[in-house]
């Protein structure tokens, strides 16, 4: 049929039943057939007066497959009205014996033939044409607080999930009643998924801590069901159905903190309107950073790769989201001081982020020499020319392994940084130099999570190198906007250190990510588990616990997250020494040579004898310093300004 042919068949059909309605609704008034019969012009007044106002209501032109509680809602409103108007009718024709309250019952009568038609007529059209809504799914809510209730009622609204049951941790409300539904003590909740044959558990806890979903995950799992998260309160209240509120745990949840949002005052000071260069543009921070860059409205976009896929397929991402914006980019190594002043020579550069740098720590400590020479020379390369060429910002991104190294990749960043330092003194005001210092970013290329991944996909084992070994960790968005506030905050030879919480221990990651993958760990305890841990020994150069701050003083930033450290610095001109030696020493490629040249220049780099594990333990907590974000714990008064 056609859409006229099918408006006017549920006009006829309205017709039809509606006075049928009225019929039942002078049956209920007057309780006898000939008194309900006596007023033969309502039964085709009323129900003319109606459809009319359903046609108001544009409810016959509705496609009736997608009709929704919003346009049935519109329908009772225009039905009150058609009645409303009939009442006044009989009262303009004082028609005292017509029983007017007759119309009210017709609402109701009329009202609940208008949903049942149409709700029963959706469902049966859905079925024939494969639209039907999936089954309800049993659900269960962990948090019965005001989000849990919250979900709980707009569940009953939806074909998708059906609440069976809260779970809490507060023994107060064990055995309560919110929102129509029993509240059960976790202790209870292996019990009650068997006894309910749930599947899936919906977390609403809003404020939980990383370490609580961490908790809240592992008995989940222990329990044979999924686990989701309802993100935010507003969610709700925006519209969105529970399946669009509720998502999938993320690594992110289970981090040591919450993640550092950007200022936005700070966040595109060094990139509206200006020319912008990234060195490492096809990196995992480099490519990041030009993502976030281009959503700023920078003037022109510059990218430096030695890698001409990674290049290429970061330039063609950046164009195909945003065909306007003007990109160009440059095939060559940082190494090359002839390309890098050619760049910066033809173009006015203002802002330079330098992410080019080679840092698997177990592939550099195997390749020395083209790790020194690429960290090294790389970093002196763009801070002579920003120098030269009058680059108003400069942006070194460092690591955390810069402090107290005990691997060639992290003294290579301090030298780096060292380089940055010297060159804020030697070119004056005319460039600022700053360095950003960050732990492991999560999904960054050679980080522990694709290689965790990875290694589930083909049924484990997860390889860890120690079971002690911990890290501090970030998200890769999170780190290059750092860096960029890093820059708009910066006044000259400034390191700055975001605030990254507490480190989380490699075995603790390997553990949430086989339970956020449904799967168990294989141990003594549960030898039917399906994967194995195995410990491979710490890697040469590695340490058991990263660092973020050395001896220098810390001084608070406008980011109330990021602190700023000024570090010990070496003379320019010394430093120039140190490094055409240490590169003289590269071309002898004699470790024990180079290794002598690196410890000159970072005199806390401490080698370790290739077998031997390295040790670093962390520093001791003063009771006094608990209160104290997790990146000061440690600091004396007299280190903090």
């Amino acid at each position: 049929m056609n859409r006229t042919a099918k408006m006017a068949l549920m006009v006829v059909t309205d017709l039809l039943a509606l006075p049928a309605c009225l019929l039942l609704a002078m049956l209920v008034r007057t309780g006898e057939l000939g008194a309900a019969l006596q007023y033969p012009a309502a039964y085709l007044l009323v129900p003319l007066l109606t459809v009319g106002a359903l046609s108001l209501s544009d409810l016959y032109r509705a496609v009736t497959r997608f009709i929704d509680q919003r346009m049935l809602a519109v329908a009772g409103c225009t039905l009150a009205l058609a009645t409303l108007a009939m009442y006044l009718i009989m009262l303009g024709l004082d028609d005292n014996g017509f029983p007017r309250s007759a119309l009210v019952i017709y609402w109701f009568v009329a009202f609940s033939y208008i949903v049942a038609a149409r709700m029963g007529l959706r469902h049966f059209l859905r079925r024939q044409t494969g639209d039907a809504p999936p089954a309800e799914q049993a659900v269960a809510i962990y948090g019965a607080g005001e989000l849990g209730a919250k979900l709980a009622l707009t569940m009953r609204t939806s074909n998708q999930y059906r609440p069976v049951c809260f779970f809490d941790d507060k023994r107060a409300l064990n055995q309560r009643t919110i929102a129509g539904l029993r509240v059960f003590h976790t202790e209870r909740l292996g019990d009650m998924v068997r006894s309910m044959g749930l599947r899936s558990v919906i977390i609403a806890l809003p404020s939980a801590s990383p370490k609580r979903l961490r908790d809240i995950m592992q008995r989940l799992t222990t329990a044979g069901v999924s686990a989701r998260i309802l993100c935010r309160l507003p969610d709700l209240d925006d519209g969105a159905t529970p399946l669009q509120a509720a998502r999938n745990l993320k690594f992110e949840d289970l981090l040591g903190r919450k993640p550092v949002p950007p200022r936005a005052d700070l966040f595109d000071r060094c990139v509206r309107g200006k020319h912008v260069l990234v060195t490492g543009a096809g990196g995992s921070i480099g490519s990041e950073l030009c993502r976030q860059i281009v959503t700023l409205a920078p003037a022109h976009l510059h990218l430096i790769d030695h890698s001409e896929f990674a290049l290429y397929t970061i330039r063609q991402e950046l164009l195909g989201r945003h065909p306007k914006m003007r990109i160009s980019a440059h095939l060559g190594s940082v190494c090359s001081a002839r390309l890098v002043e050619r760049i910066l020579q033809e173009n006015t550069i203002d802002t330079i982020y330098h992410a080019a740098a080679y840092k698997h720590v177990p592939l550099v400590e195997s390749n020395i020499v083209a790790g020194l020479r690429n960290n090294v020379l790389g970093s002196q390369v763009i801070a002579a020319a920003a120098g030269k060429f009058k680059v108003r910002t400069c942006v070194l991104i460092s690591s955390d392994k810069a402090v107290r190294p005990t691997n060639i990749m992290g003294a290579s960043k301090r030298i780096a940084e060292l380089i940055f330092q010297a060159a804020a003194t030697t070119h004056g005001p005319g460039t600022t130099f700053s360095m950003v210092r960050f732990g492991n970013v999560l999904g960054s290329s050679g980080s522990v999570i694709p290689l965790f991944q990875r290694q589930l996909a083909h049924g484990g084992p997860l390889t860890i190198t120690h079971p002690e070994v911990s890290r501090y960790f970030m998200l890769i968005a999170e780190a290059a906007q750092l860096v960029m506030q890093a820059g708009a905050m910066a006044e000259g030879g400034d390191v700055f250190v975001l605030d990254m919480g507490e480190p989380i221990r490699i075995v603790d990651l390997a553990r949430s990510m086989i339970l956020m993958a449904g799967l168990s760990e294989k141990t003594p305890q549960n030898p039917t588990g399906e994967i194995d841990l195995t410990f491979v020994g710490l890697f040469p150069g590695e340490k058991l616990y990263e660092e973020l701050l050395t001896d220098g003083k810390v001084f608070p930033s406008e980011h109330p997250r990021i602190m700023r450290m000024k570090e010990h610095a070496l003379n320019p001109g010394v430093l120039d020494t140190y490094i055409a030696c240490l590169m003289l020493a590269c071309d002898t490629h004699e470790r024990g040579m180079i290794e002598s040249m690196v410890k000159a220049i970072v005199s806390d780099y401490t080698p370790q004898a290739h077998g031997a594990p390295p040790h670093c333990a962390p520093a001791p907590v003063a009771a006094a310093d608990k209160n104290q974000p997790a990146l000061l714990r440690g600091f004396t008064p007299d280190r903090i300004e």
